[in-house]
């Protein structure tokens, strides 16, 4: 088995693709890859297995990879599209199994404050969400793996991004919702064997990075392999990936990378 083994459970922006009531060409698309949900990633090492987010088609998305083991989350921000399927972790604590659950102190309010019936202590019942919660405040460890965060601003808030190193080797790096990365995230992240990355459509947007900016991230990271997710449906699979360069990929759903 490799060190770390990535599935991507999703990789469209906010609202997914097809988007409702559009008829665009990646909307109406036959490839299944320009069929996107919310962003979210399953990570598995030899001794743990966790996610980062829980977005609205969580469910969904755990049945399609007939994922079975759980061992923490991790969230980078408590927007809709990355938190909306935090009840359904109720499958992995069966028989009043606790869930670890990773975030900075803004995202961790915002869970307790929008699953107040989970984090309540009034409703510690088998069956239900059983969170066991961990503020974040620096890097911290799955197994073997230690997890570092990335602090990256998207839009009015700051969100965390995340580094994946095991035995001192930087090998995969995530950023899913950002507008820059700042030259501290840079020179944490160089050289890393694989930077996930926020490439929403070639259009600027406020909030998000761009395919343009994407690669300019990629060129000062100068990771082995990058790979683009949050996509909205500007960007159809295969045209968009045919002028990207060798070592740049569009992610799509169900995708599996090792590194």
């Amino acid at each position: 088995m490799a060190e770390l083994t990535i599935t991507f459970l999703g990789t469209g922006t906010s609202q997914g693709v097809p988007v409702i009531g559009c008829g665009c060409p990646v909307c109406s698309s036959t490839d299944p890859r320009d069929n996107r949900t919310r962003s979210s990633i399953y990570v598995q090492t030899p001794e743990c297995s966790w996610t980062i987010d829980t977005g609205t088609d969580f469910r969904a998305q755990c049945l399609r990879e007939r994922i079975t083991s759980m061992d923490a989350v991790v969230y980078t921000h408590a927007h809709t599209d990355h938190i909306m399927g935090f009840d359904d972790l109720r499958s992995f604590c069966a028989h009043g199994r606790v869930m670890p659950i990773y975030a900075s102190e803004e995202t961790m309010c915002n869970l307790h404050r929008v699953f107040e019936f989970a984090f309540n202590g009034l409703n510690r019942f088998p069956g239900y969400v059983l969170p066991e919660p961990h503020v974040i405040s620096g890097p911290f460890k799955l197994g073997l793996t230690e997890i570092a965060p990335l602090p990256v601003p998207h839009g009015r808030t700051t969100v965390n991004g995340y580094l994946m190193s095991r035995g001192g080797k930087r090998l995969a790096a995530y950023l899913s919702d950002c507008k820059e990365v700042p030259q501290s995230v840079i020179e944490s992240i160089a050289g890393t064997q694989l930077l996930i990355i926020d490439a929403l459509r070639h259009r600027p947007h406020p909030t998000h990075l761009s395919v343009s900016d994407a690669l300019e991230v990629a060129a000062r990271v100068k990771p082995l392999r990058t790979f683009f997710t949050h996509i909205c449906h500007d960007l159809p699979h295969e045209e968009t990936e045919a002028a990207l360069p060798g070592n740049v990929r569009l992610a799509y759903d169900g995708l599996k990378i090792e590194a």
